[in-house]
């Protein structure tokens, strides 16, 4: 059965599971993570939610000896990289992102042999092995800050050609040369439903993710992370919000402010299948461990690290705060 539709849990059941794998986790010396993309009843039973940087790193500060991701795969070796020394799980080995799987390694080493010399910028969401084969990575949050550290007139930028197409918007001296990936989930916000909504809500603030299409962010108040946008929704004077990244930032939202409204242009089709894909049952069964437990090859873990260290070096920008830090930033005219 499709995770999406998948029958929900009984009470009884529910309340089994979540005693399990709190006494599972105590057990294992666990921390759990979930992005906030997930259903939230996932959310609900992780120690942190957040975005898959945020996360790893949240969790290499801990004397936790085991991370159970609750995510798709390159969150997961995000997780890794960033402890190498923990034993990491992802709790659906099946959820994988589309976008990061948009590019190989070898598709990444012909691109580079095209243009010699040009540093190529890697999004997080990749491949440990693309990492490796990139000269440093970005998170939606830090792309604008990690390219202008590059004193560069043009890079490489992979995989998403619409956060690449945000930092070019950014840095109009550079050029921003953008591998053909998306996300498929982001790019089924319709622009008509967008405009309906902000029919309905005048007054509404819309929060984009620079992984939208081109015309949804120009209908946006704010553009930014997931960690961005859920800093915004806290701290905004507004009490309407029109939310275009997947639903399930919607949905927490709605949990976390009750007295404000939100709202997704095409909810049904701003759903990530392979976010969904995880179930509390994925959990306990990671737990017990009955996945496979994430491993990166030495040569490969060497030089992703590398990449994501010197991300790591470069000075935060003002606008890379997390939520419940940060002063409103949203422009009170749209963009365009």
């Amino acid at each position: 059965m499709n995770a999406l539709f998948a029958p929900p849990l009984s009470q009884n059941r529910k309340a089994q599971l979540l005693s399990e794998i709190n006494s599972l986790k105590q057990e294992k010396h666990a921390i759990i993570l979930a992005h906030l993309y997930e259903r939230l009843e996932v959310q609900d039973v992780a120690d942190y939610q957040g975005d898959s940087l945020g996360l790893s790193k949240l969790a290499a500060e801990t004397d936790a000896e085991t991370i159970l991701f609750c995510g798709v795969h390159f969150m997961a070796e995000t997780a890794k990289l960033l402890s190498p020394e923990k034993t990491v799980y992802l709790a659906n080995p099946n959820a994988g992102c589309p976008m990061a799987d948009m590019i190989t390694r070898e598709q990444l080493i012909e691109l580079k042999a095209q243009y010699s010399s040009v540093p190529v910028v890697a999004y997080v969401n990749t491949s440990a092995a693309v990492k490796a084969e990139s000269d440093i990575c970005c998170t939606s949050a830090n792309a604008v800050e990690v390219v202008k550290s590059l004193n560069a007139d043009r890079i490489l930028f992979v995989p998403d050609k619409h956060l690449g197409a945000y930092v070019q918007s950014q840095l109009p001296d550079v050029e921003v040369i953008c591998w053909d990936g998306f996300c498929p989930v982001h790019l089924r916000i319709d622009l008509n439903d967008l405009d309906a909504l902000i029919g309905k809500y005048p007054k509404a603030a819309v929060l984009a993710h620079p992984e939208c299409d081109e015309p949804v962010k120009e209908r946006a108040h704010f553009i930014g992370s997931t960690t961005g946008i859920m800093a915004q929704a806290e701290q905004c004077e507004f009490n309407e919000f029109i939310i275009c990244t997947e639903d399930g930032v919607t949905e927490r939202l709605m949990h976390l402010h009750p007295t404000k409204s939100f709202y997704t242009p095409s909810p049904q089709q701003a759903l990530c299948p392979n976010m969904k894909m995880t179930r509390l049952e994925n959990l306990k069964k990671a737990l017990l461990g009955q996945v496979q437990e994430i491993t990166i090859d030495p040569e490969v873990f060497e030089k992703a690290r590398q990449s994501m260290d010197r991300m790591l070096a470069v000075p935060a920008d003002a606008n890379n705060v997390s939520a419940g830090s940060a002063a409103c930033r949203c422009k009170t005219t749209p963009k365009g």
